[in-house]
């Protein structure tokens, strides 16, 4: 098991991993279509997009819980 001090980093892994195969798949799929090449290119937009998704992450998620919470009203 990981350590519970690991969590944010292990979130952010995760949360950048499974974002970033579904938008590169997704814009792949529209930008190229299903082609011969797909596989191949959706693979290449994934390494690049994942080397600034997991960063991104990283840095803006603290900055979403901040405003979320003080948006949300506590009961």
């Amino acid at each position: 098991m990981i350590l519970k001090k690991y969590e944010f980093v292990i979130f952010a892994f995760f949360m950048s991993l499974f974002m970033t195969i579904l938008m590169s798949f997704v814009i792949t799929l529209i930008n190229v279509g299903l082609s011969d090449t797909f596989l191949a290119q959706w693979v290449k937009a994934f390494w690049r997009a994942y080397i600034i998704a997991f960063p991104a992450v990283l840095s803006v998620v603290p900055i979403v819980r901040k405003l979320v919470k003080k948006l949300v009203a506590e009961q």
